[in-house]
């Protein structure tokens, strides 16, 4: 026997006129019994007419019931039949999924979209693979994403529809519930929309600056009669390349250019990579130096003035970076092009003594000096420490370096400043007391490094309400913005060599001993390569005069020699060396044993560079669950911005990065990836 839940019936209004006749003869029965109290002939006579009407009544229901029901189900299947085709010829892409995304309808406009044929029951996700499971309603009942299709822009709105809602909304069928789900889809095509907001994107204006790097000098290596057509060679050669995307280029100073353009001309620019940076160095007349060129560009801000603000914020970057390179700033990131050549040397030392006389004043303000340098210090970085350290001394100032963990790379330096009588106890100090002396009456000097996250101790930046920064590397995306003073110079070959120069200018009283000035040669010495790298006329002025303040060389090269373990550890990673692509040497440097390695590591990327054809080498060394890696080239290679696509940085020539949870053979990969995209993209040329 049937269920009756399972038997459709009819509801609402339906069943209720059906059932009025019935209704009405329980009506009349009652008024038949009230006339059975005023005349028993006249009851007599409607309780005949009643039992004939009930008859009859009972009979259409019972034969004529189900003739309605068929009847009403056979027109509610043709109505569904009109819907289908109207929704079949709908002027909207739609579909009809199950519940795990499979095509189980779909119409004719979606069929020409999809280039599928109706009887196609496959998931959405292979017709359009950016629709995922997880972009559809699953806890909610209505989902909306956008979705690009052979060159189309659509919005994509899926809700979900019950099974049994169809049958609950009917006004005269009844059903019970069912189980499950189906999912709705509608394609908007959007892509109109895309484009005319593209056109507009493309519209805005981009702001940039353009300086001339190395102005004076190109112009003093030439003659003074042909000075003028130099000058005027640039402008041209400048003013030709704006032109040429229709932007407009002024000329503010000498050797300063405001250029305004379009996003779209900005982006021709960026896909040629800036090739105006390669362009001006054609320009010779005579001229011993090319002349290079920084550009920095803001785009995407909210007004021309954030524009404006991002293109100074750019070029500042380029040039603190060391030149001949061009930086895009917009809201969210800074893009880097260029920066193949070495940052000219200044032969002038009026900023170093501008900066000596600021520093002075900064210090002599302040009660506490607190001196920090990077995370893992090399002698570089201690160095330039002893030097701010003798020049607060000077200044009767309580100074203290910040160094929670002695490094094996400065521990013989240190360990000659602790057995001196000459230096308290209190001359280093560990993180959490500097966090304790910080204050408004202490001032922060940051040497070697201008990035706030490898500092030493972090927080002290983040408490020092005064700080300076005293550094050679070439300046990143993120830096120390804070900062009271900063002296920042890309072509300087060491702090050691920047600090060196403002002890001179500090004043007479200044006077430096023997073992500071061994510590400060060492940090020259060590960040050159014995001499050998980033090496400038005003390097061997810094090393002549800590030589005439008792460095001894002697001295500092007992202190840096290598024991037979780590001589070894050098040796094997440069015999196991990989030539990658003729001209990239790539090694290992083991850590076993070893109380430096990464030390180690540097020193055998610099021995990689001796052999003939290698224009950079890169060391891995497996170090506290971390991958240290070693970059180093001669002049071909800038090995920083290698560096920067994993995370780090350094200098042209000098570079490194951490990679942490990698094996050594996936570091290797990674580095040779690298090598392979920035050759292909161009912004590599061997």
């Amino acid at each position: 026997m049937k269920n009756k839940k399972s038997q459709v019936t009819l509801k609402g209004k339906l069943k209720f006129m059906l059932q009025a006749s019935i209704y009405l003869g329980i009506v009349l029965s009652f008024v038949d019994v009230l006339l059975y109290f005023f005349d028993i002939k006249s009851g007599l006579i409607l309780s005949g007419y009643l039992i004939l009407y009930f008859g009859i009544v009972l009979v259409l229901k019972n034969y004529s019931s189900a003739t309605i029901t068929g009847e009403l189900i056979s027109f509610a299947t043709q109505y569904g039949s009109i819907q289908k085709v109207l929704l079949e010829q709908l002027e909207l892409p739609y579909a009809i999924l199950d519940n795990q995304g499979h095509v189980l309808w779909m119409n004719e406009l979606f069929t020409e979209v999809s280039h599928k044929e109706t009887d196609y029951h496959k998931s959405i996700t292979s017709i359009f693979p950016s629709l995922t499971k997880e972009k559809m309603p699953r806890e909610e009942d209505y989902t909306e994403t956008e979705i690009e299709y052979e060159s189309s822009h659509y919005i994509v709105k899926m809700k979900k529809v019950g099974v049994a809602d169809s049958v609950k909304a009917s006004a005269i069928l009844d059903t019970p519930d069912s189980k499950g789900y189906l999912i709705a889809l509608y394609l908007f095509d959007n892509t109109a929309i895309k484009l005319a907001l593209k056109e507009i994107d493309d519209q805005s204006v981009a702001v940039g600056m353009i300086y001339l790097d190395n102005y004076d000098e190109a112009l003093e290596s030439v003659e003074e009669v042909r000075r003028s057509l130099l000058i005027a060679l640039i402008d041209r050669k400048v003013n030709k390349y704006i032109s040429a995307i229709d932007g407009i280029c002024k000329k503010l100073e000498k050797d300063k250019y405001l250029i305004v353009l379009r996003k779209k001309a900005l982006e021709a620019l960026e896909s040629n990579r800036f090739d105006i940076l390669d362009d001006v160095k054609t320009v010779n007349i005579g001229n011993d130096m090319a002349v290079t060129i920084s550009i920095g560009v803001g785009v995407d801000g909210l007004s021309y003035a954030q524009n404006y603000e991002f293109a100074r914020n750019a070029i500042d970057l380029a040039l603190g970076r060391g030149g001949d390179q061009a930086v895009v700033k917009n809201p969210e990131n800074v893009i880097y092009y260029g920066g193949k050549s070495q940052q000219v040397e200044k032969n002038t030392k009026v900023k170093a003594r501008v900066k000596a006389q600021a520093l002075s004043e900064i210090i002599s303000a302040k009660e506490n000096v607190l001196i920090m340098g990077h995370r893992m210090p090399d002698v570089d970085c201690f160095g330039a420490a002893v030097g701010i350290y003798r020049v607060a001394k000077t200044l009767d100032k309580n100074a203290y370096i910040v160094l929670d963990d002695i490094s094996n790379a400065i521990k013989p330096l240190v360990d000659m400043f602790m057995a001196s009588p000459d230096y308290g106890d209190d001359m280093i100090i560990d993180n959490a007391t500097a966090v304790e002396m910080a204050g408004s009456n202490s001032v922060l000097v940051v040497v070697d490094v201008n990035k706030p996250s490898i500092t030493e101790c972090p927080e002290l930046l983040k408490i020092c309400k005064n700080i300076v920064v005293f550094d050679h590397h070439r300046q990143s995306t993120e830096n120390i913005e804070n900062a009271t003073l900063s002296y920042v110079e890309a072509y300087a070959s060491s702090t050691c060599e920047m600090v060196s120069e403002i002890i001179q200018y500090i004043g007479e009283g200044l006077h430096i001993s023997p073992l500071e000035a061994d510590c400060m040669y060492s940090g020259i010495v060590v960040d050159t390569n014995n001499f050998m790298t980033k090496t400038g006329v005003r390097t061997f002025e810094a090393a002549a005069f800590l030589r005439r303040n008792g460095a001894d060389v002697t001295r500092v090269r007992k202190l840096f020699r290598e024991d037979a373990v780590e001589y070894k550890a050098k040796a094997d990673a440069v015999s196991q060396a990989e030539i990658y692509r003729n001209v990239f040497a790539i090694s290992v440097c083991t850590s076993q044993n070893l109380d430096s390695p990464t030390v180690i590591g540097a020193q055998a990327a610099n021995e990689l560079l001796n052999i003939k054809g290698v224009k950079a080498s890169f060391i891995m060394t497996d170090y506290q669950n971390k991958i240290y890696v070693s970059a180093r080239s001669i002049d071909e290679i800038n090995v920083q911005i290698i560096m920067e696509k994993l995370g780090g940085g350094g200098h042209l020539g000098t570079a490194g990065c951490q990679l942490e949870d990698t094996t050594v053979d996936e570091a290797i990969d990674i580095i040779k990836n690298t090598l392979d995209e920035m050759l292909e993209n161009g912004e590599l040329k061997v």
